[in-house]
C-alpha cells in the first residue's frame, strides 16, 4: 500500500464525543488532515458494530479516506473495508481469504519477530507500540524508542507509531524509519478536533520524511 495513506492515522474513541455524533467527530479529523482511520469499537455485537461502522464509512467515503475496523473480521466483511488485528485477534490469512486481495489489513507488533511474521502473513502495515504509553489502554508501557525504530527498519511494509502519541511528543519520532502516526486522544478527546489533527498532520509530514 502507499505509505502516504498511513500519515495520520485516527482511531475512534466515543468516550470522548461529548455529545457529538461519531460522524461528525471523524469529518472534524480528517478536515483536519487524517489519512486513514480506524473504528474502534469494544463489548458492543457485530449488528451494532456495524451500525456505528455504517455512520463513519459515510463520511470516510466522501473524502476517500480508507476505513479501518478494530479486531472483527466480519464487521469489516459487512462494511466491505479493512481490518487491523491485535496479537490475539485472528488469523492474518484467514482474514485475507474472507476480505480478499484488495482490502487494508494491517496488525500489531511489539517485537521484530512478530513484525517479520506478520510480514510473511501479508499484512498491508503494521502498527507498534504503545511508543509513549496509552491514555486508552492504562496497562500499555512506553516502548523503547530505539525498539520501534529496528521494527520499522526490519520489514519492507510500513510501520505506524501507536499509543500515547500527541502534538507534544511527535516529533521524538523523527528519524525512527516509521511511515505515520496513529493518534486516538491526540485527536478525538481535544475540544477542537480538526485543530488537533491539523497540528498532528504538520508534525506527522514533518517525522516521516525519510
Amino acid at each position: 500500500m502507499n505509505p502516504q495513506t498511513l500519515i495520520l492515522y485516527a482511531i475512534t474513541d466515543r468516550a470522548w464525543l461529548a455529545g457529538r455524533s461519531l460522524g461528525e467527530v471523524v469529518e472534524q479529523a480528517i478536515l483536519g488532515g487524517a489519512t486513514i482511520v480506524q473504528i474502534r469499537e469494544k463489548n458492543i455485537s457485530d449488528d451494532e458494530y456495524i451500525k456505528r461502522g455504517e455512520e463513519v464509512l459515510i463520511i470516510c467515503q466522501k473524502y476517500n479516506v480508507p476505513l479501518i475496523v478494530n479486531d472483527k473480521v466480519s464487521v469489516a466483511k459487512a462494511l466491505g473495508c479493512g481490518v487491523h488485528l491485535g496479537a490475539s485477534d485472528g488469523d492474518i490469512k484467514a482474514a485475507r481469504e474472507i476480505l480478499g486481495k484488495h482490502a487494508i489489513i494491517g496488525a500489531t507488533a511489539k517485537t521484530t519477530e512478530q513484525a517479520k511474521k506478520a510480514e510473511q502473513a501479508g499484512v498491508d502495515y503494521i502498527g507498534s507500540g504503545a511508543v509513549f504509553g496509552s491514555k486508552t489502554k492504562t496497562d500499555a508501557k512506553p516502548m523503547d524508542l530505539k525498539l520501534f525504530s529496528e521494527i520499522c527498519r526490519c520489514v519492507n511494509i510500513p510501520v505506524v507509531a501507536i499509543g500515547g502519541v500527541d502534538e507534544s511528543n511527535a516529533l521524538k519520532l523523527k528519524n525512527t524509519g516509521l511511515s505515520g502516526i496513529c493518534a486516538v486522544s491526540g485527536i478525538f478527546a481535544q475540544n477542537d478536533i480538526k485543530k488537533a489533527a491539523q497540528a498532528l498532520y504538520k508534525i506527522a509530514q514533518e517525522v516521516t520524511k525519510k
